[in-house]
């Protein structure tokens, strides 16, 4: 399969919440999309891995991804270890994506900050033609961050006005995250996903806003960005 466009994320329901409503998008004008979870999740505290794949598959559908899978790497323990890198590696092989979304490389969970590590580690290593991998050797084209989990400007942000809605069930098809039974939503340990759908939203309101549309995603690129007709760039200045 040679996908588009690839989001790579720790766990299920990240990609939902940061780069969800661009994913939609890109389906939407008819690419191939995918999402590599590389972990099933099981240390959440709310739900079961049985549960969040359930609830992946659906969120998958609602996306219209054409493909998705987990790396199984051990929720927790998300590092850019060799074993974990030739692995992602193979994948990225076999999936060929010409664009990569990461999770940017700084975050407060480690797993999301070393998700980014072996993300890029594996798409370099994938080009090594003397690597003792199955597959022709393969490099995306392009690899970009996604910072709605950031506090980093973006280089650009992605008008989602016409997939938010969708993008919002989509995040709520992860019912035991978001939406748990009684009893399960008292805990003695903070849990940041109490109020993530929130903020998520509120994050997507703000950077619509800050390119003159109602929701927006933002990325960031390490690479300059090239502009062919200066005229007719969106977003007014002043």
């Amino acid at each position: 399969m040679n996908l588009d466009l690839l989001a790579i994320a720790a766990h299920p329901d990240d990609v939902e919440l940061t780069c969800g409503g661009t994913l939609l998008k890109m389906a939407q004008r008819g690419y191939k999309t995918g999402i590599l979870d590389l972990t099933a999740g099981e240390m959440g505290t709310r739900g079961t891995p049985e549960t969040r794949a359930k609830e992946a598959a659906k969120a998958a559908k609602l996306l219209g991804v054409k493909w998705r899978g987990t790396l199984d790497v051990p929720d927790s323990d998300v590092q850019p270890t060799r074993q974990h890198k030739l692995r992602l590696a193979a994948v990225i092989r076999e999936l060929r994506p010409k664009t990569v979304i990461l999770p940017y490389w700084e975050a407060r969970h480690p797993d999301h900050y070393h998700a980014s590590a072996l993300g890029y580690e594996s798409c370099f290593l994938a080009g090594l033609k003397q690597l003792p991998l199955e597959g022709e050797a393969y490099r995306p084209f392009k690899i970009l961050y996604s910072i709605a989990y950031a506090n980093a400007r973006p280089t650009f942000v992605v008008d989602i006005t016409a997939q938010y809605e969708q993008r919002g069930k989509a995040i709520l098809a992860f019912g035991s995250q978001f939406r748990p039974k009684k009893g399960e939503t008292k805990s003695k340990v903070h849990l940041a996903i109490d109020r993530l759908e929130a903020e998520m939203n509120q994050l997507a309101r703000h950077y619509g806003q800050m390119i003159g549309v109602d929701y927006g995603e933002p990325f960031l690129q390490k690479e300059l960005m090239k502009v062919d007709d200066i005229v007719k760039m969106d977003v007014r200045s002043i």
